[in-house]
This record gives structure tokens, C-alpha cells and sequence, in this order.
């Protein structure tokens, strides 16, 4: 069985913080590995803890994207949507458009829609629009 992670929980795996609650999530992998379930991490929840990261804990875009992909390296922690694809683009933390821009591409992508945006970097993007 897949077990979804939250926001909260990936932030507790990243920061250690509050140690307590590390310490519980970091059991609860532990728990889910040991019952043959795997734990994943959806697009959304990458992208809020990207946020997240950035605006309640000044981490720097780069150290946030580095963050998500250490959490996915060993495979304890699965990702869901496009997460590992769009990790995996080269100068992602400087890159126009940026990771949660990707994310919604790739989502819209996923589910055979053009993107449409304002910005002008997303007509860098395949299937992308710029109104």
C-alpha cells in the first residue's frame, strides 16, 4: 500500500524540527518500510514544502530543491506526479519557468492539456501558451 506524506511530515524529515515530531515521522517511515508499504510524496506536497521552506525557514531555493531530492535518493520515499522528472532538470533552482511552474505543466501535460500563463517563460515549455 502507498501512504501518502503531508506537508508537515516532509517538513519534520527535512529540518528535524521540532525534534519530537522528527523523531515521530522519521519512526512512522521506519514503520511503514517494516510493514512493506511504501511512503510517497505528491506534486503538491513538494510544492508547498518548497514554499514553505523558503518563506517560513529563509532556506534558499537551491538548498530546498536539494532538500527534495535527498528525501527520494534512497527510495524510502517515492514521488507521485512528476516530482522526479522535474527535480532532475539541470539549474532548476535559477531556471525561468521555476520548479512549481514545471509541476503544473508537467500536471497539465500528464493529463493532455496545453498550459496557458502569462508569463513568458512558460512558452519555453512544450504544449505551453503564452496569453
Amino acid at each position: 500500500m502507498k501512504v501518502g506524506l503531508d506537508t508537515s511530515d516532509v517538513l519534520r524529515l527535512l529540518l528535524g524540527e521540532p525534534p519530537e515530531q522528527s523523531t515521530r515521522a522519521v519512526a512512522f517511515l521506519d514503520d511503514v518500510r517494516r510493514r512493506g508499504d511504501q511512503a510517497v510524496i505528491s506534486d503538491l506536497v513538494a510544492a508547498e514544502t518548497y514554499f514553505a521552506l523558503q518563506h517560513h525557514y529563509g532556506v534558499s531555493k537551491r538548498d530546498a530543491l536539494m532538500g527534495l531530492r535527498r528525501l527520494l535518493l534512497d527510495g524510502e520515499i517515492a514521488p507521485l506526479g512528476s516530482l522526479a522528472e522535474v527535480l532532475a532538470v539541470d539549474g532548476l533552482a535559477t531556471a525561468k519557468p521555476g520548479f512549481v511552474d514545471r509541476l503544473i505543466h508537467a500536471a497539465y501535460l500528464s493529463g493532455s492539456a496545453e498550459m496557458a500563463s502569462f508569463e513568458k517563460a512558460a512558452g519555453r515549455l512544450p504544449s505551453a501558451r503564452v496569453i
